[in-house]
């Protein structure tokens, strides 16, 4: 009998992922808050969940080549999250749409949300490991 990691972990596995990643663009944002013409963007967390949510009840989805003339469609983004921009609150002179304090709340807002999607995993590896101990 084997053990479904997707089953027994849920959906904090992606979860965590989602949140480095979103990581990654908001400490993007940071580093060019000075960047003339730059625009901040973001990751929307419910609707990369509604998407993933989506992609399992109709499940995978396979492009097939009918046609040994026909182009393989590898790397086609399809339903990949894209990344929004950010809507400024306020006019900036040289256009940059990065508002510092807003993307350092959310940066510590993300890393909250990391950290407790990492403890909830730890906890799940470890009520795994006890059952297959048979503690």
């Amino acid at each position: 009998m084997s053990i479904n990691f997707g089953k027994a972990l849920g959906i904090h596995e992606q979860a965590l992922g989602f949140r480095a990643q979103r990581a990654e663009v908001l400490a993007n944002n940071i580093a060019n808050a000075d960047t003339p013409n730059y625009k901040a963007r973001d990751l929307d967390f419910a609707s990369v969940l509604a998407e993933q949510n989506a992609k399992q009840q109709r499940g995978n989805v396979a492009l097939a080549r009918t046609d040994g003339r026909h182009i393989a469609a590898e790397g086609v983004a399809m339903g990949q999250a894209e990344l929004p921009y950010r809507t400024p609150f306020h006019a900036s002179l040289d256009q940059n749409t990065v508002d510092l304090q807003i993307e350092q709340a959310n940066y510590a807002e993300n890393s909250v949300h990391f950290q407790a999607s990492f403890t909830f995993l730890n906890s799940k590896f470890k009520g795994l490991t006890n059952a297959l101990r048979g503690e």
